[in-house]
């Protein structure tokens, strides 16, 4: 079984090429759909009715979804292979910029809209950085200066990665990613893991802390006045 795993800020464009993935592969290799989001999602509905494939939804709640993600990734690669799936399409909700939910198998896809402006491959951190493919959509709104730019930016961010420009409702210059796709190596489930390393540790805010300011909280902390890389870990 293959696996794709895309991930991209919200409106960014990542159903829209999930739809020109499933138009294009659907005849020759059977597809499952799996979209991890936070509170509420409707892709796997709409996925459903439109191509008749299989999908489903996760909702990671209190849970980072990339965090949730790695969590229930074991147990969808056994629903995907129970489905008699040739790839799992793994559509992440992409809203924590400090992880990334691609794995050292199959394909990480970012996708960025060309209107969310030229900084934002550099706020986008491992979302971007760790990527196979970063396919940028919305083409045909900006000029062909600012979209210069944005992919100068991307490279900035990550030289190694494959670019790929497209107008997704319309699903324009795809061929490559198609091809990618096709002849990406299946995954061995008892080698998977994470492509990049996680965040240092839970904080005390992410187990429910609500007090404002560092000496309230324990394990690693931040002060305003300390270097963006300093990290200091303060004991109970």
């Amino acid at each position: 079984m293959k696996l794709l795993m895309i991930a991209g800020p919200p409106s960014a464009g990542k159903t829209a090429l999930v739809k020109q993935i499933i138009k294009k592969l659907m005849d020759s290799i059977k597809i499952v759909f799996l979209k991890i989001d936070v509170v509420k999602a409707y892709e796997d509905i709409e996925l459903k009715k439109e191509f008749k494939i299989v999908t489903k939804k996760f909702y990671s709640g209190d849970l980072c979804p990339d965090h949730a993600g790695v969590m229930v990734m074991a147990d969808a690669l056994e629903w995907a292979e129970g489905n008699s799936a040739d790839l799992l399409i793994v559509e992440s909700a992409g809203l924590c910029l400090r992880c990334a939910p691609y794995l050292n198998q199959g394909l990480g896809i970012v996708v960025l809209s060309s209107i969310s402006g030229i900084h934002a491959p550099e706020k986008m951190g491992a979302m971007v950085s760790l990527a196979d493919i970063a396919v940028i959509t919305k083409i045909d709104l900006v000029s062909q200066a600012e979209r210069e730019v944005l992919i100068q930016k991307i490279r900035e961010v990550h030289p190694g990665v494959i670019l790929l420009e497209t107008n997704a409702l319309q699903g324009t210059s795809l061929h490559r990613l198609y091809d990618l796709i096709s002849n990406s190596k299946d995954i061995d489930k008892e080698t998977l893991m994470l492509k990049g390393n996680p965040p240092l540790g839970t904080c005390t805010i992410c187990v429910g802390k609500k007090e404002i300011g560092w000496k309230h909280h324990f394990g690693v902390i931040q002060k305003l006045d300390g270097h963006v890389a300093e990290y200091l870990f303060r004991g109970e």
